[in-house]
């Protein structure tokens, strides 16, 4: 009878609340955040734009942050919710198959250790009667544009409050908009927790940057740029005068910005650097890798590329291997203007001929114009070597009428359902051949004069790597579709569809791809990239024997078939 009488009291403590547990402060904010942004748009009030939604987080931020209870919070968000105005009920289409909202999270509206009853029945009303978008257009078959978006550009290093709703308005945006929020990698939920304290406590300017520069990190994807001033400064504006990739963890120079002062400081091509300032360099990368965006390993690596030498110091010491042999030396770095580098200079031919009546096409120096031409010269070779280790000039619906007599479908698109945020949709199949649909947002060309166009019927290779992204990922699955067509290199950026700009406050910018690209049959080209045939990385020993062991294997695929 004591055991029983002990338990009914412990219930009852519980019961009255008395043990009950203050908020925790960073839950508390993270519960804000996503009420913040489903209410903007979803409400139809606040989605039609009748508020200064932004000004309304900034009041609540200090409400939120003084709740001591679940009932003090909740009060907040009813007496919120309810001074917007009464919400009608509305004819919306709620009966979504499941296949359209695999992106849609929005459990949490049901998340009863943090809202009562009362306020989930609410926040789910507002969902199944939520109203028009101000936030966000789209137009076409073409990623969300924000525009509405303020960016308080006078506001470099904003308040607590405003540097929030910089968390809180990226959170949101990629949540409800990001078309490949499902293969980020991790939970998305689990990112605004952790990146809550590093807004809200970003002691200054630099700070801040780095937030927002991890934060677009963690979508994973190779269009989600961020640069600055501030993050420049914080790695460094000066950098030594030569070019490197990274291969097996080790950076080996592949260029020179200026001969002279690479000659000045003994840098030669070859050279492999082990490490940097005393330290490994496999640590240095993994350092900075955590600042490096991108969607899969060998694109970050690509982007990493950029800094991993950057400095605000005159010279770094550096360990390298020269001809077999451990060096050990100083060089000085350089602010990047004084290698004064022309980004312009181009000496590759638009096509040649290799052994054995190959033909050679560099998809980077052609143009649109040029096609016609050149396909000409093409048309009777053994086989074709595109070239897509760059970035092409939109030309790959000139080039695959002469690839396929008839238009055959290469990619179908994912677009976000406008009135149902966080849902998509299938657009229809697209056609690339000598009856290709054009699409809206991309430079038309012109259709031969004859009527039937002499299609080319020997082998076709296209070779690409971690540089091919975006438009070059487009470009390889439309000549995918050649009847004889083998690729040949290492993953693709994995960044494939139009882009979206989002703004956050100080001004600062960065994207996100906004438009859902697959192949035809549904297979996913985001993160995973185009997969090669014949998968071909270069060697640290292929680079110093001034090899391209990529173009070298396409040769022996055209001469032995295999």
């Amino acid at each position: 009878m004591r055991k029983i009488l002990i338990i009914l009291f412990v219930n009852a403590i519980f019961s009255l609340g008395f043990t009950q547990t203050p908020p925790d402060q960073t839950q508390k904010l993270a519960t804000l955040g996503k009420v913040w942004g489903f209410l903007k748009y979803y409400h139809p009030k606040v989605a039609k734009g009748k508020y200064d939604w932004d000004a309304e987080l900034v009041k609540k931020v200090t409400q939120i942050e003084s709740a001591k209870t679940k009932e003090e919070i909740n009060k907040i968000y009813l007496d919120w919710i309810n001074s917007l105005g009464k919400v009608r009920k509305r004819n919306c289409e709620n009966n979504i198959p499941d296949s359209l909202k695999y992106n849609l999270d929005i459990g949490w509206l049901n998340d009863t250790p943090t809202f009562n009853k009362d306020l989930i029945a609410k926040l789910n009303f507002i969902k199944e009667n939520r109203g028009k978008h101000h936030y966000y257009i789209r137009r076409f078959t073409a990623s969300p544009t924000f525009k509405k978006e303020k960016p308080y550009k006078d506001s470099i290093y904003p308040g607590e409050a405003f540097r929030l709703l910089s968390l809180y308005r990226y959170w949101n945006i990629i949540n409800y908009f990001y078309p490949y929020k499902y293969v980020i990698g991790q939970n998305w939920n689990n990112v605004l927790t952790e990146m809550i304290p590093q807004f809200q406590h970003a002691k200054d300017t630099i700070a801040y940057n780095l937030a927002m520069l991890e934060l677009t990190t963690k979508i994973n994807d190779s269009h989600a740029f961020f640069y600055t001033k501030y993050t420049a400064k914080y790695f460094g504006v000066k950098y030594p005068p030569f070019q490197y990739k990274i291969i097996d963890n080790k950076p080996i120079v592949t260029g020179l910005y200026n001969d002279t002062l690479a000659k000045r400081n003994d840098i030669q091509y070859g050279d492999v650097i082990v490490k940097l300032n005393g330290r490994d360099i496999s640590d240095v990368i993994k350092e900075r890798l955590t600042f490096t965006g991108a969607s899969n390993e060998p694109a970050k690596l690509r982007n990493l590329s950029s800094y991993l030498f950057s400095s605000n110091v005159d010279s770094v010491n550096i360990d390298f291997e020269r001809n077999r042999k451990l060096n050990n030396k100083f060089i000085r770095c350089y602010k990047f203007r004084e290698f004064h580098y022309d980004w312009t200079k181009n000496t590759e031919p638009v096509c040649k001929e290799l052994d054995n009546n190959i033909g050679y096409v560099n998809m980077g120096v052609l143009n649109r114009k040029q096609v016609d031409s050149v396909m000409k010269i093409m048309i009777n070779k053994k086989a074709i070597i595109f070239d897509i280790r760059n970035y092409p000039k939109g030309t790959m619906f000139a080039i695959s009428k002469y690839l396929n007599k008839n238009a055959k479908p290469f990619v179908k698109f994912t677009t976000q359902d406008l009135k149902y945020p966080g849902v998509v949709k299938w657009e229809g199949l697209y056609y690339c051949g000598s009856k290709g649909k054009m699409f809206s947002w991309l430079p038309t060309y012109k259709q031969s004069s004859k009527k039937d166009t002499v299609c080319y019927n020997g082998k076709v290779v296209l070779l690409f790597n971690e540089i091919t992204q975006s438009h070059a990922e487009f470009t390889c699955m439309a000549l995918q579709t050649a009847p004889d067509v083998k690729c040949i290199g290492s993953q693709t950026a994995g960044a494939d569809g139009n882009v979206s700009l989002i703004t956050f406050p100080g001004g600062y910018q960065t994207y996100m791809t906004g438009l859902g690209v697959y192949y035809p049959n549904g297979k996913e080209t985001q993160r995973v990239g185009i997969v090669p045939d014949i998968e071909v990385h270069p060697t640290i020993e292929g680079i110093k024997n001034h090899k391209d062991e990529v173009l070298d294997r396409a040769l022996e695929y055209v001469y032995t078939g295999k």
